[in-house]
């Protein structure tokens, strides 16, 4: 199977398809929902897509890891980290886009 990897103008290029916007108008509509949803996310907000899934940003906390090579303890400073959780409507369609 041929990895695609879906782009922005992709996406701009759909709404073109389906709505009937001209190109420039598509790509603007498209930076500006991917603006809003990067923009509640970095505000900590959760950003739920219905029938998509949940994007969250959580806080992890500093700990004690270790190098895979050397075993040597290393502390992992606390960091956001952002999180996707798949609505079960995403996870039965990609489920049976893998039976074909």
């Amino acid at each position: 199977m041929a990895e695609k990897t879906l782009t922005r103008m992709d996406l701009a290029e759909a709404v073109h398809a389906e709505v009937g916007l001209s190109r420039n108008d598509s790509a603007e509509l498209v930076e500006s929902v991917l603006k809003h949803i990067s923009d509640a996310l970095v505000e900590g907000e959760t950003v739920k897509i219905s029938s998509f899934g949940t994007f969250t940003v959580r806080d992890k906390a500093e700990r004690v890891g270790r190098n895979p090579k050397t075993g040597e303890p290393k502390v992992i400073s606390p960091r956001r980290v952002l999180t996707f959780r798949p609505s079960h409507l995403m996870k039965d369609r990609v489920s049976d886009g893998n039976k074909s």
